[in-house]
């Protein structure tokens, strides 16, 4: 969208509510977003580590005496660089989705503290090179864990000031809990990662069929302005180019499964096309192994996610 330069930081999208993005969106720079009416502020996700976390708030509460004192943060997905931060928003209450809130304790900043550290000895090679590409940018020390204080199923209607924020859960999709955000009355919504832009999506969780819902969701919605887990901010047409992707990697693995092709090689051997321009197109790898376990029922087990980051590093190596 031309009308927001894609530029880190703070940007007003009217009616009191703002994004605050990070670019250029790969691993770990993820956005966040707050609603305000009437000094009263909602936070939409916190970030990877404390230092952004920090430098986000203090932006915020430079913009408008609402973000003094935020009192509610919604966290969209359990992924850290969307919960990292939830300490420094003191006295907040902490909403998700309860398959989120359960998805929290599965990756606690201590165990990425101390893989890094062993990425970074140079131990672990190629992977452990990868690791650092992808996640050298954060300092995951002293980051205590945060839990969501109000969980729901479904949907929830809160409110900020006078205006009503809806949260729908449209997950397991990216994540098992993942949920969008929507302001009817600014015509805005937060989508998490149901939406990369210009970016790779990543499908740890699946089904396919949940997340390509969850896009016509968006389509559906009357907004003016949608912002995006990662990348700049965006319009339907946006949302489409993710759905597509979606829709053409389900079909290729789909040929490729029925053809015997172990997941590895099926994402060794689809072609991207115009996707392969998205950064991190590598993560064709995860996509593949979950939609693999889709299609089999269930009965494919997943593989360890340093063998995904590994087959990660090798497709990133390869010339596109």
């Amino acid at each position: 969208m031309s009308r927001w330069r894609y530029e880190q930081g703070l940007h007003d999208v009217g009616n009191g509510c703002f994004a605050y993005l990070q670019p250029a969106g790969t691993w770990g720079l993820s956005n966040a977003g707050l609603v305000t009416s009437d000094g009263e502020a909602l936070l939409v996700d916190t970030l990877f580590d404390l230092k952004r976390t920090r430098e986000m708030l203090d932006a915020m509460r430079a913009a408008t005496p609402a973000a003094a004192r935020i009192g509610t943060v919604v966290n969209t997905h359990a992924n850290g660089d969307h919960c990292y931060g939830n300490a420094l928003v003191e006295g907040a209450t902490i909403v998700a989705t309860r398959a989120s809130a359960a998805e929290m304790d599965e990756v606690p900043a201590p165990m990425l503290a101390a893989l890094m550290r062993q990425a970074r000895s140079g131990a672990a090679g190629p992977l452990g090179d990868y690791l650092v590409h992808c996640f050298g940018a954060f300092d995951f020390d002293g980051i205590a864990p945060t839990a969501p204080t109000q969980v729901f199923d479904g949907e929830l209607t809160l409110s900020v000031g006078s205006k009503e924020v809806r949260l729908l859960e449209v997950g397991p999709t990216h994540t098992k809990g993942d949920l969008l955000v929507h302001v009817p009355s600014d015509r805005v919504i937060y989508t998490g990662d149901i939406l990369f832009i210009e970016v790779t999506p990543i499908m740890w969780q699946g089904p396919v069929g949940n997340w390509i819902k969850a896009c016509d969701t968006i389509l559906a919605a009357d907004v003016d302005v949608i912002v995006p887990g990662h990348g700049p901010l965006t319009d339907q047409e946006g949302v489409r180019a993710v759905r597509d992707y979606l829709v053409y990697i389900r079909d290729e693995a789909r040929r490729r499964y029925d053809a015997g092709m172990s997941p590895a090689d099926a994402a060794r051997d689809i072609a991207l096309g115009a996707y392969a321009r998205w950064s991190d197109a590598e993560r064709i790898a995860v996509n593949v192994h979950t939609l693999y376990r889709e299609f089999s029922g269930g009965e494919l087990a997943p593989p360890a996610v340093l063998e995904l980051f590994g087959l990660m590093a090798e497709l990133a190596r390869r010339p596109r």
